[in-house]
């Protein structure tokens, strides 16, 4: 069999791709799915619409592939990392919709959790501060808030996962997560790789719940209707993922994914590194009978879902693709700074009070410097946290790898190259998240011989270089600093 599939089930959208020996996408499938925000800061997606998309886009990618299920050596996943749900055990239908790691609605649980200790309470164990982001706060909310939910849990009648876990239980009946995504949720010891008890305790989760921890690259089981028999034998949270897909497996390789949210990570290889300066220390990937591998993460919550934001909210572009062409419409910012709080702001901040801002609006602002401000945001948060990461780690990085789908919006990859004053670095292939998923099926089932010739596979497309002078960097980066003060202590 010369092809393997991956789904990638992210925050806006699912999609299945096919790919061959080399890498090479031979077929794929994309399908949004809905937004649901029925309460400021709550964000919500119906996990059942998901699971149809799922099945849907699998049968388009083996049709625009030419191909059948069985002609597919294995399929991995990724997904959407923090986002929680629960569902029947014995009917398998969601008891809730799923709560978005985006959702905020937990902010106060957070405080209480924390107790004397604060935020900080956990992260010797789980690499991670209290916040709204992960998911072993929103299973809390649910426990506490959906009828008879607790009851039910106790009785062993209720299952708990992140999506991975839903798309596989549905996909093959088994109730899985694997390591990197059960290190987001508060809830896994970073050491010993298992749910801890004293967690479980303070969060008052009933273990019952909780799905069986795995490798990240290794077979999980076998596919059931639409993928009938094939193994299924990679799990990855999506940022893992485009770790493994841009093969940053030394420690020290570093990349940023520019998707619905913006993730920069570093491996830190078998070293667990706290952080001190606002980052998380997460699970890079394991594979079977192999040590986890571990992984620095600056997590920025709003990157292409600004220009989302522009698009469906404000309707100032009638498609993503325009947001380039508006931008680049003014010769430069006009002095306007978006800063996209708008569920509060993470690393290196970890700010839930903040609130979205536009400031520096004047009778001279137009539409094109708000679109300009919107991407400048995503570079100057980058490079917040890469900042960070080089205070933790002692490495300075002389450039950066870069994927997802904003990366192809030149102004943007060529601002984030002059803001940081190093090179960014486009691969030939910018889906990264999808290729990493399939790679860990590939690699797991001997369809590649090793990480060594998935080194092979990666090739620079485009190198952007600084051209920046080092006093108008510093003039913007000290505005946007203004500009997120202005954000903070927006909520009582």
């Amino acid at each position: 069999m010369a092809y393997v599939g991956a789904i990638d089930q992210g925050t806006t959208s699912t999609r299945f791709a096919i790919v061959d020996h080399t890498g090479t996408f031979v077929g794929m499938a994309q399908k949004e799915h809905a937004q649901l925000m029925p309460r400021p800061g709550w964000v919500e997606h119906d996990a059942n619409e998901i699971w149809a998309n799922t099945q849907e886009v699998i049968r388009a990618a083996l049709a625009d592939a030419g191909i059948e299920a069985g002609d597919l050596a294995a399929v991995g996943l990724t997904n959407q990392r923090e986002t929680t749900m629960v569902w029947d055990a014995g009917t398998g239908q969601p008891l809730a919709p799923a709560i978005v790691w985006q959702d905020t609605r937990t902010d106060a649980l957070c405080r209480e959790l924390g107790g004397v200790d604060g935020a900080d309470r956990f992260r010797a164990k789980t690499g991670l501060p209290l916040a709204t982001y992960f998911a072993g706060p929103k299973l809390r909310w649910l426990l506490d808030n959906v009828s008879g939910l607790r009851d039910r849990a106790t009785a062993g009648e209720v299952r708990f996962g992140t999506m991975d876990s839903w798309v596989m239980w549905n996909l093959t009946g088994e109730h899985v997560t694997d390591v990197t995504n059960a290190s987001r949720t508060m809830l896994m010891d970073l050491d010993t790789l298992e749910w801890d008890d004293e967690i479980l305790g303070v969060f008052d989760i009933p273990r019952a719940v909780l799905p069986r921890i795995v490798p990240s690259v290794g077979l999980v089981g076998r596919g059931k209707g639409v993928l009938e028999g094939v193994p299924i034998a990679g799990i990855l949270g999506d940022q893992q993922a485009a770790m493994f897909g841009q093969a940053c497996f030394n420690p020290g390789d570093a990349k940023n994914t520019y998707g619905t949210g913006c993730f920069l990570l570093l491996n830190t290889g078998m070293q667990k590194v706290v952080s001190s300066h606002g980052l998380l220390t997460t699970v890079a990937y394991q594979i079977a009978s192999g040590k986890a591998r571990y992984a620095l993460e600056g997590s920025v919550a709003i990157a292409g879902s600004g220009v989302q934001w522009l698009r469906d909210q404000m309707r100032m572009i009638d498609s993503a693709q325009e947001v380039e062409p508006l931008a680049e419409s003014v010769d430069d910012n006009g002095d306007v700074y978006f800063v996209p709080a708008f569920s509060g702001l993470f690393a290196p901040y970890w700010r839930s009070d903040a609130r979205g801002v536009i400031a520096g609006l004047t009778r001279y602002t137009e539409a094109g410097h708000i679109a300009r401000a919107v991407l400048e945001a995503v570079a100057y948060q980058t490079r917040d946290v890469l900042e960070a990461m080089e205070a933790d780690s002692g490495v300075a990085m002389s450039d950066l790898r870069v994927d997802g789908g904003m990366v192809v919006n030149d102004l943007l990859m060529q601002f984030q190259s002059d803001i940081l004053d190093v090179d960014v670095v486009r691969p030939a292939v910018t889906e990264t998240t999808v290729l990493g998923a399939a790679y860990a099926a590939g690699l797991a089932t001997g369809f590649w011989t090793g990480i060594d010739e998935l080194r092979r596979h990666w090739s620079e497309g485009r190198r952007f270089t600084p051209s920046m002078s080092e006093d108008d960097r510093q003039a913007l980066y000290r505005q946007w600093r203004k500009a997120v003060d202005r954000s903070l202590n927006w909520l009582e």
